[in-house]
């Protein structure tokens, strides 16, 4: 949540599926940082819309339709990110379910999106690892955070970095 905090602040839009994990804890950090911001600048009697210029908004990408929300534990933040002035999209048309292989195509659009794509954690074969082979396909530049390598949700962030992604220990690493 600190990464997206602190990239939010530099301008960086957040973008992510909305997934339990790691994906909550960067649109959250972002929603945090706009709500934070939002209420110094009210203290302070400053225009509002000045600062949130220069702030990064979060967009949530669905692997389903928009009015079937999932995973339903994040309805609420759902509501969060749009009362920031992020957005959810998807090109799944209303009614479409959460199936298993919306998921890795999802991906493909965070992606595409974005300048560059940072992994925080990600399991061998996890949907974080086919959204970085995407962003390597599509040209981008791909950071991955360095993880214990005991630990099987390190297995694909130390796997990327020794085959060549950008290796991040700060937020410094991905704004040079």
């Amino acid at each position: 949540m600190d990464f997206s905090k602190k990239l939010s602040q530099k301008g960086f839009q957040i973008i992510s599926g909305l997934a339990l994990g790691i994906d909550t804890y960067a649109h959250l950090g972002n929603v945090q940082i706009l709500l934070q911001n939002k209420q110094i600048n009210q203290n302070k009697q400053i225009k509002v819309n000045s600062i949130e210029n220069i702030l990064g908004n979060t967009i949530a990408v669905l692997g389903c339709g928009i009015d079937k929300l999932y995973p339903t534990q994040n309805r609420e933040l759902a509501n969060w990110i749009l009362k920031t002035g992020g957005c959810i999209i998807s090109e799944y048309p209303k009614g479409t379910n959460p199936l298993k292989e919306n998921f890795p195509q999802r991906n493909r659009i965070i992606s595409g999106l974005s300048n560059g794509v940072l992994v925080v954690e990600a399991g061998e074969k996890s949907g974080a690892i086919i959204t970085a082979n995407i962003a390597l396909e599509q040209g981008k530049d791909v950071f991955a955070i360095p993880g214990n390598i005991n630990s099987p949700q390190s297995f694909g962030t130390n796997k990327l970095i020794y085959d060549g992604a950008i290796i991040v220990t700060s937020v410094k690493d991905i704004i040079e």
